[in-house]
């Protein structure tokens, strides 16, 4: 069948096989010539009911061939014989074979009508209370509502899905709501966003100055800004920008928020005498992060005792003398219970938290350790000797009534453990934070890694430069290069570059190499002959595991998606015995390297060694093991586990022979080529070139131009975020 021919099937839903309360997505089978499965969006359709079903068949991995449906009609049965098999069906909770008869009997052809519209009449049936009537009532009215909601927004070319959840926002009043307000349409987890609600509002009779339009643009470039890494903005910006977007008076647009303010719709702060708008999710999330530091200063976790007693059994055990920075370290997290550790490669931050551990470990405390990503993860597990986990497994993500993702480990199920450590904490954003506080026991140990000159999350926050630059929180900063660190040019070229001085570019008997060009055509063969034929002949790396080519940004001459067209062409070219998949303009084949882009809270994959899980996150690496056409799965294997892809989930991946220096944080790599050519002027700063390089364990190479390298060097601009932690943590507290 061609993928977008469209067939029709009719029928009586003879069962409900599944339904998902949640998002409306329903399995049925139809009473047809053939007895077909079919699956959608279908939250109203009942057993017994009468369908006319528009889709196509799609063979399905465990359940072979269903319809697969992408729009659908109903009628209810207008005769006795199909009304009393409709109620007998059980598709309507509190109605039975027998009082399916009971009310034929009573109310005829006009049963169904009755039902919906005068439950008193029913509530004077034998064993039918008024609550038992009423209930029955709402259940219907409630599928006539969602049916009238499903066709009434399809003229706006809003999802079935979509429907479902607006419904259950707003009940019967939906599409009233809607014209009144089309605006609330992109407020809410709808997935419609604030133009295409506009475009509804404009075609529904609102005004351009409308202050639901107004009051709608405010929330929408707040929400646009957190994508930028703010959870609030300056007043006078969020005021122009908003005006400039929506082209009304900036007077009007201020007066507006004023009014929101008012209504606490949003949330007004002062700091370094400037206000800031929130919204009240991040608000709420900075504020609780702030609250619970503050707890945990006042009343820290118990010390440890004979500190130094045991330091010093470490060094003697291990033949080792740790710097003084390093002890002052160990002290301070066994002593306050609250420490944020930090420094550059080399510097011996791993050394330090494995004397943390042990000592805690020797003293009986149980120690969980944790990172944002699984390579993080793993990483902290190989230089540690511990089990690590990333933050979501470790506080059990899970799906909620609405169909979000939430964590299981919360302020009324916290983790069991005395100490809980944090690698890697520059890429964690507010949200996640404050997930993890909450999760926390009281008088629980908590000590946060990371490098303050990494680049920051990539969601809304700058978590750990507030909490370091409040001043309140005990930081250690490790600067000493370690002897044995001293030897790698990659160490010692990244503390340059952090420290605002070039790296050594000359030097050609290390692991730091930079190879001048300044043709575009030249850098990017090197790369590419770099990647696919050179390293693999001269160090043994392998071409998919071990080396990682980073560029600064995704578009433009030599970036991500240029890079990987040309790249795949090479590594991993057409052939006939690879089957492949087109999504958008990609071409994911067998061999190739992918990334997921986005969290997949519930994508199924199997360890080597059997053992089954879910969840694959934004920004893992693995390889497409195998694309099966006929079952519509791809196979991705993410280091020892492999993750099953419906063809539907498959534009979650991008190729990742080329990523960018952001999407690369957590993950370390035996071999990292960079090519810097022009681009973007706000991609060419310090941070970024210094986060780079020190992604690369063995081999760093740039390909391209000494004078980007020094204006990178030279720029030390850091991407400005704003962000409300830093103020509520030095704030005094309410009396």
């Amino acid at each position: 069948m061609d993928n977008n021919e469209l067939l029709e099937l009719q029928g009586t839903v003879e069962t409900i096989i599944y339904r998902n309360e949640g998002n409306g997505y329903t399995v049925i089978e139809l009473n047809d010539e053939d007895e077909t499965t079919a699956v959608g969006i279908m939250p109203d359709v009942c057993a017994g009911e009468s369908v006319r079903l528009i889709g196509g068949f799609k063979p399905h991995s465990t359940y072979g061939m269903q319809f697969f449906v992408t729009t659908y009609e109903k009628s209810m049965p207008d005769d006795i014989a199909g009304i009393l098999n409709y109620l007998s069906s059980g598709s309507i909770k509190g109605i039975g074979p027998a009082t399916a008869s009971a009310l034929v009997e009573n109310f005829g052809s006009k049963t169904l009508e009755v039902l919906e519209s005068e439950p008193q009449r029913v509530a004077k049936l034998k064993g039918i209370s008024l609550k038992k009537a009423t209930d029955i009532s709402k259940q219907l009215r409630e599928n006539t509502g969602i049916r009238e909601l499903m066709l009434y927004l399809q003229e706006y070319d809003i999802s079935p899905s979509s429907a479902v959840r607006i419904y259950k926002s707003f009940g019967s009043h939906s599409i009233e709501e809607i014209k009144n307000n089309p605006y609330s349409l992109s407020q809410g987890d709808f997935g419609v966003g604030f133009e295409k609600a506009d475009k509804i509002a404009i075609r529904l009779g609102h005004e351009y100055d409308d202050r639901l339009r107004i009051r709608a643009g405010l929330i929408y470039v707040l929400n646009h800004n957190k994508s930028n890494g703010h959870t609030c903005l300056p007043e006078d910006r969020l005021v122009d920008t908003t005006a400039s977007f929506l082209k009304v008076a900036p007077e009007l647009t201020a007066d507006t928020l004023s009014e929101m303010v008012d209504d606490n719709s949003l949330i007004r702060y002062e700091a370094d005498n400037r206000e800031y708008i929130f919204d009240s999710v991040m608000f709420k999330s900075e504020g609780y992060i702030a609250a619970r530091i503050k707890m945990m200063l006042r009343f820290p976790a118990v010390q440890i005792e004979d500190i130094d007693r045991n330091i010093e059994a470490i060094e003697k055990a291990n033949n080792i003398e740790y710097a003084s920075l390093q002890r002052k370290a160990i002290t301070q997290a066994l002593s306050s219970g609250l420490l944020i550790l930090t420094g550059g490669p080399g510097t011996g931050k791993t050394t330090t938290l494995n004397a943390i551990i042990k000592i805690l470990k020797n003293k009986g405390q149980k120690v969980l350790l944790c990172a944002p990503t699984g390579r993080a993860a793993q990483r902290m597990s190989e230089v540690t000797g511990e089990e690590a986990k990333t933050i979501h497994r470790l506080l059990e993500v899970a799906w909620s009534k609405e169909d979000l993702p939430e964590f299981k480990r919360n302020e009324k199920n916290n983790l069991k453990c005395d100490a809980l450590i944090i690698d890697e904490v520059s890429m964690v954003d507010a949200q996640l934070f404050e997930s993890v506080m909450k999760a926390l026991p009281l008088g629980c140990r908590l000590i946060l890694v990371g490098d303050i000159h990494q680049l920051p999350s990539v969601g809304a926050g700058n978590v750990l430069d507030d909490l370091i630059n409040s001043g309140v929180v005990p930081v250690v900063q490790l600067t000493e290069i370690f002897r044995q660190s001293m030897e790698s040019l990659i160490v010692t070229n990244a503390h340059k570059i952090v420290n605002g001085e070039l790296p050594e570019l000359r030097i050609r008997d290390k692991d730091f190499f930079f190879l001048f060009s300044e043709d575009k055509n030249t850098i990017e063969k090197t790369v590419i002959d770099l990647a696919s034929r050179r390293l693999k002949s001269a160090y043994e790396f392998d071409i998919l595991r071990d080396i990682q080519v980073l560029a600064p940004g995704r578009k433009g001459e030599l970036g991500v998606t240029e890079l990987n067209v040309a790249l795949q062409e090479v590594i991993n070219p057409s052939d006939p015995e690879k089957n492949e998949l087109t999504v958008g303009k990609r071409i994911l084949r067998e061999g190739d390297k992918v990334m997921q882009v986005k969290n997949n809270y519930d994508l199924l994959w199997t360890r080597d060694n059997g053992e089954t899980g879910d969840g694959v996150f934004n920004g893992e690496i693995g390889v497409i093991e195998s694309v099966n056409k006929r079952s519509r799965i791809l196979k991705v294997r993410y280091d020892d586990r492999v993750a099953a892809y419906d063809f539907d989930f498959a534009n979650d991946l991008d190729h990742a022979y080329a990523t960018t220096v952001h999407k690369s944080q957590g993950n370390e790599f035996e071999a990292v080529i960079m090519p810097l050519y022009r681009g973007s002027p706000m991609l060419m700063y310090r941070n970024l070139l210094y986060t780079a390089v020190t992604r690369s364990k063995k081999l760093m190479i740039i390909v391209g131009s000494d004078t980007i390298i020094e204006k990178m060097v030279n720029n030390n601009r850091k991407n400005k975020r704003y962000s409300g932690l830093r103020y509520f943590l030095t704030e005094p507290d309410d009396e």
